[in-house]
């Protein structure tokens, strides 16, 4: 953009005021919208937000670049440390060059960090660093898109790593924030042994920079006042299963008048070696035993083994804080349905990553290697892959590959 020199009657420039010529600058921005846009940072920026645990003094590597390796490691199906190691071994040097490397000043060139480096400092580093900056380079590059025509769903929900608790170690227990539509892990955060999710749920969610009309959706467990009273004061929604943790509003629900509510919506679907009918029923209640709520919901599940050819049926109760002007019986539905997408990150996890093989156990390793299969997961499933290992292998046959779709080549 250029813009134009103030001149005397004689034509000669004359100096302005830096002041006087901010008007100006404006008036051309708004007129250029395309000018200056909002940049996002790179994956190496928001690494080097990370702390570096060690000190200064001799550091071959900088952390930025082992941890740009180790994401580029796993989208390649890195499952172990070992196998890590021996991808960032195989690496060549334009892989270093693109992730940040610089030569070291006494040999005159890249040197790659070895398998020990890496394993020592996914020990060390700050475990809750790593999960915002990861899930912030995430949101920032998550399309703009809403599930369940037009509302956006944020599934809570924890998972066990069970190969590090059979390792004679603290049990490691993670909860996670994910996105429905786009699958994407927005938020982690490590569940201590001497507490539980239920504590955990709002440090979580604080790590969401923005939870305006989202609705978020959680298992029992999370059925909380407290909950609510955390998710309307940040102007987001919440839609809830009730179980026996309530036992006030449980027996509500189920003596509401559903036999004269009329059938509002009932979909089938074919799964996993079974097909399943779902009914759906919503009523209007003013006076619910929980905070901010102001729909029952229930939904029936007839469950059929197709092998078996047994039948279940199971009646399910939630309440939401949406009226029904927010969210259509439908839309509730499909919400509810889609909760459950983290638990299918959760076996992607278990099957293509051998996450509960595992018995890594050193220090935060366990909680660092989720993060990275987060974020290969999540980031695959935003590209568009239906096939997270038929990727994973596609990814281990070009190194260019990895560096690619995390925007480092």
């Amino acid at each position: 953009m250029e813009f134009s020199t103030p001149r005397d009657p004689s034509g000669r420039p004359v100096p302005a005021d830096a002041s006087s010529l901010i008007p100006s600058v404006l008036d051309q921005l708004r007129e250029n919208p395309q000018i200056g846009p909002e940049e996002v940072p790179s994956l190496l920026e928001r690494l080097a937000e990370v702390p570096d645990p060690r000190d200064p003094r001799g550091v071959r590597h900088r952390l930025g670049v082992v941890l740009a390796l180790t994401a580029c490691a796993v989208l390649a199906g890195a499952t172990s440390l070992l196998a890590v190691g021996e991808w960032i071994a195989d690496a060549p040097g334009y892989v270093l060059e693109q992730v940040g490397s610089h030569p070291d000043p006494l040999l005159l060139r890249r040197v790659l960090p070895a398998e020990a480096t890496v394993r020592r400092l996914l020990a060390r580093i700050d475990g809750d660093a790593l999960d915002r900056a990861v899930g912030s380079w995430l949101a920032d590059r998550r399309p703009k898109t809403t599930g369940a025509a037009g509302l956006r769903g944020l599934a809570v929900d924890g998972k066990s790593l069970r190969g590090a608790a059979r390792a004679k170690d603290r049990k490691i227990h993670l909860l996670a924030a994910l996105e429905h539509t786009t699958g994407l892990v927005l938020a982690q955060l490590d569940v201590g042994e001497k507490t539980n999710e239920i504590v955990c749920f709002q440090p979580l969610l604080d790590t969401v920079a923005d939870l305006a009309g989202v609705v978020v959706t959680s298992d029992a467990m999370h059925t909380q006042r407290e909950h609510a009273h955390y998710l309307l004061g940040r102007a987001a929604h919440f839609i809830v299963i009730v179980k026996g943790n309530q036992k006030k509003l449980r027996r509500q629900l189920k003596f509401l008048p559903w036999k004269d509510t009329p059938l509002q919506g009932r979909t089938k679907s074919v799964d996993h070696g079974r097909s399943e009918i779902r009914r759906i029923k919503v009523a209007s209640v003013n006076n619910l035993f929980f905070p901010g709520a102001t729909q029952a919901v229930q939904i029936k599940r007839r469950r059929t083994d197709r092998k078996t050819g047994k039948t279940t049926v199971k009646t399910v109760y939630a309440v939401t804080s949406l009226t029904a002007e927010q969210a259509t019986p439908a839309q509730l539905a499909r919400l509810v349905r889609d909760h459950w997408k983290i638990e299918a990150l959760h076996h992607v996890r278990d099957t293509t990553f051998t996450e509960d093989a595992s018995q890594v156990r050193t220090g935060n390793t366990p909680r660092e290697m989720a993060t990275w299969r987060n974020l290969a997961i999540g980031h695959l499933r935003a590209a568009g892959a239906k096939n997270i290992a038929a990727s994973l292998r596609h990814n281990a046959r070009d190194p260019r590959r990895p560096l690619a779709l995390l925007g480092l080549k």
